[in-house]
C-alpha cells in the first residue's frame, strides 16, 4: 500500500509515522493506517491505537508536516517470584510484541542471577518457553527436610501378653480378650528394635540446607527381667529364662510360670515373681500374690489373690475372698467378696453381696443371662455396668457408682506440673542458643545446646500428646452408663458422676445415662426417656 505523503520509519525499536500534505491522496482512517503498519512489518509490534486514530484525523486535516510515534517493538518480559521460605519459584511470561522472545537460556540466566540453583524443573521451563505467555508457573521447588523416625519396637511373638488395656471409641475395653499363658524358652526372640534415624536434610531453591529433626532414639528398657539383648545383635531382645512373655514399655519381660495343684495348708501361701497357675482351688485363709497373672482352675474360697496382671477364676469367688488385680478379673460367680480390677470385672453368672470396683467396666451375666444379677453390696466403675437384673426386693440396697476415676485426675495433675517444667527448660535452652549465636559462640557450645534443645522439644511434645490422650479418656467418662437387660428390682442407689438417683420401684430393660442438657435419664428398650435427676 502506497499513500502519498505518509511513510513509516523505525529507530531503536520505535516506529514513527511521517506526514506531509498531499492533494491527490484519498482520505485515510485508522484502518488504513493499521493496514499500512501491517504491510510494513510492524503488525506484531505494540500499536498505539489511540495515537493511530488521532493521526488518521490529522492526516486528513493538518496541512503542515508532522512526525508521531505510533508503535514500538517490545521484547518478551519475565517476572520471577521466589517464595519467602525459598521453597518455590514461579515465573510469569509476557509475550514479545515485535521484539525478542524469551528463550530457555534467558530463563536460566535470570534464575542464576537470582541465586536459584536447586530443584529447577527443566520440563516446566521448556513448557513455559513453548507457550510464551504464562502466569505464576512453578519452575523450581525446594526439598523439605525429612524428619527422622523415632526408634520402633516390634514384638516378635503374636501371643505375647499385653497388659496395656486398649480402649475402643466408646472408652470400653473388650473384656472377652483373655489370652492364655504363652511360654518361651531361653534364646527365643522376643522383640526387634529399629533404631531412630537422623532424617534427610532438605534444600531451598537457593541451595540453603534445611536440617531435619532427628528421631527420638530410645533403647530397650533397662529393667527387663528375664530378657536380654542378643549377643550378636543389640537390637534383638531374646528370652533369658523360660516363662511367660509380657509386653512392657520399650521391651518384653519374661515372667516365670509357677504351676501348683492347689493352694492350701499343705502348699502354703504363694508369693511369686511371675505368673501362677493353680489347677484346683485356693482354700480358706490362703494367699496367692504374683507379679504376673493368676489363673485358678477351681474356686477361691475365703482367700486373698493379688496380681500385677490379670486374674482368671474358672469357679466362684466366695466367702469374703479378697481379689485385687492391676488388669482384669473374671470368674464364674462371686458372693460376699471384694473384687478390684484395674480394667474389667467379668462375672459369668451372678454377684451377690460383693464389693466390686473396676477402673473401666463391670459386666455380669453375659454368659448366663437367665441367672445373671447384681444383688446387694456395691459396684463402682468408670464407664459401664451391664447386668441382666439389678437389685432384688428380697435383699438390702444395692449401691452403684459410675463415671469417676481418681487415678486419671491424679495423672492429669502430675502431667500438668511436668509440662510446666519441660516448657521452662525448652524456653531457657532456646534463649541460651540465641545468645550464643549472637555472641559468636566463643566456647563452641552452640551445637550441644541445639541438640539438648531438640531433645527438650521432643520431651515436651511427648508430654503434650500424653495430656491429649488423658483428656480424651476423661471426656469419654461422660458416656458412662448402666445397662440392665431384664430390669431393676428392689432398692438401688445409683449415681453417675455427681447425679444420684434412689431407685425404689421396678424398671424394665433399658439404660441409665447422663444427658448434659436433661440430667440423669432412664431410657427403656423402646427409646422412651424419663428424667430421674434434672441437670
Amino acid at each position: 500500500m502506497n499513500l502519498n505523503g505518509i511513510t513509516l520509519t523505525e529507530s531503536d525499536g520505535r516506529v514513527f509515522l511521517h506526514h506531509q500534505a498531499a492533494a491527490d491522496r484519498p482520505p485515510v482512517d485508522a484502518t488504513v493506517l493499521h493496514s499500512l503498519l501491517q504491510e510494513a512489518g510492524f503488525g506484531q509490534c505494540l500499536l498505539y491505537k489511540e495515537v493511530i486514530a488521532a493521526s488518521a484525523v490529522d492526516c486528513n486535516t493538518v496541512k503542515t508536516p508532522f512526525v508521531v510515534q505510533v508503535a514500538e517493538r517490545r521484547d518478551a518480559s519475565l517476572e520471577l517470584e521466589i517464595a519467602p521460605d525459598e521453597m518455590v519459584v514461579q515465573v510469569s511470561l509476557s509475550p514479545a510484541q515485535g521484539g525478542k522472545a524469551i528463550s530457555l537460556e534467558d530463563i536460566h540466566e535470570v534464575l542464576k542471577a537470582a541465586g536459584v540453583v536447586f530443584g529447577i524443573n527443566e520440563a516446566a521451563l521448556i513448557h513455559a518457553c513453548r507457550l510464551g505467555q504464562i502466569a505464576h508457573w512453578p519452575v523450581a521447588s525446594g526439598e523439605p527436610a525429612q524428619d527422622g523416625q523415632d526408634a520402633a519396637f516390634d514384638a516378635l511373638l503374636d501371643l505375647t501378653a499385653d497388659r496395656a488395656p486398649k480402649l475402643n471409641e466408646s472408652g470400653l475395653i473388650d473384656y472377652r480378650e483373655h489370652s492364655g499363658i504363652v511360654v518361651v524358652r531361653p534364646g527365643e526372640p522376643l522383640m526387634r528394635r529399629t533404631p531412630a534415624t537422623d532424617g534427610v536434610p532438605g534444600h531451598t531453591v537457593k541451595g540453603r540446607e534445611l536440617s531435619p529433626r532427628p528421631g527420638l532414639d530410645l533403647s530397650f528398657s533397662s529393667q527387663l527381667e528375664g530378657a536380654q539383648p542378643a549377643s550378636g545383635d543389640p537390637n534383638l531382645l531374646e528370652a533369658a529364662v523360660a516363662g511367660q512373655p509380657v509386653l512392657v514399655e520399650h521391651g518384653v519381660i519374661v515372667e516365670p510360670v509357677l504351676r501348683v495343684a492347689e493352694v492350701n495348708m499343705a502348699s502354703g501361701n504363694i508369693h511369686f515373681e511371675g505368673t501362677v497357675q493353680v489347677e484346683g482351688d485356693v482354700t480358706h485363709g490362703m494367699k496367692v500374690q504374683a507379679s504376673g497373672d493368676i489363673v485358678v482352675n477351681g474356686a477361691v474360697d475365703g482367700a486373698l489373690l493379688e496380681a500385677g496382671g490379670d486374674i482368671h477364676v474358672t469357679g466362684g469367688i466366695i466367702a469374703k475372698s479378697q481379689v485385687r488385680s492391676q488388669g482384669a478379673v473374671s470368674a464364674r460367680f462371686a458372693e460376699a467378696s471384694s473384687i478390684h480390677a484395674g480394667t474389667v470385672i467379668s462375672i459369668d453368672d451372678m454377684a451377690l453381696g460383693c464389693e466390686l470396683e473396676s477402673l473401666n467396666q463391670i459386666v455380669i451375666g453375659d454368659k448366663l443371662p437367665q441367672r445373671g444379677c447384681l444383688v446387694g453390696g456395691s459396684a463402682t466403675a468408670m464407664m459401664l455396668l451391664r447386668v441382666p437384673l439389678l437389685g432384688s426386693n428380697k435383699a438390702g440396697t444395692t449401691v452403684v457408682k459410675l463415671g469417676a476415676n481418681a487415678k486419671l485426675q491424679a495423672q492429669l495433675q502430675a502431667l500438668d506440673e511436668r509440662l510446666l517444667k519441660e516448657k521452662a527448660t525448652e524456653e531457657n535452652l532456646q534463649k541460651l542458643g540465641k545468645h550464643l549465636a549472637a555472641t559468636g559462640d566463643p566456647k563452641g557450645m552452640l551445637e550441644r545446646v541445639k541438640a539438648t534443645w531438640r531433645q527438650a522439644v521432643q520431651a515436651w511434645s511427648k508430654s503434650l500428646n500424653e495430656r491429649r490422650e488423658l483428656e480424651e479418656q476423661m471426656a469419654v467418662m461422660l458416656k458412662a452408663r448402666v445397662e440392665v437387660v431384664q430390669g431393676v428390682d428392689g432398692a438401688v442407689d445409683l449415681s453417675i458422676g455427681s447425679k444420684l438417683a434412689r431407685l425404689r420401684k421396678e424398671f424394665p430393660d433399658g439404660a441409665f445415662l447422663i444427658d448434659p442438657a436433661e440430667g440423669l435419664l432412664f431410657t427403656d428398650a423402646a427409646g422412651r426417656a424419663q428424667v430421674l435427676v434434672p441437670a
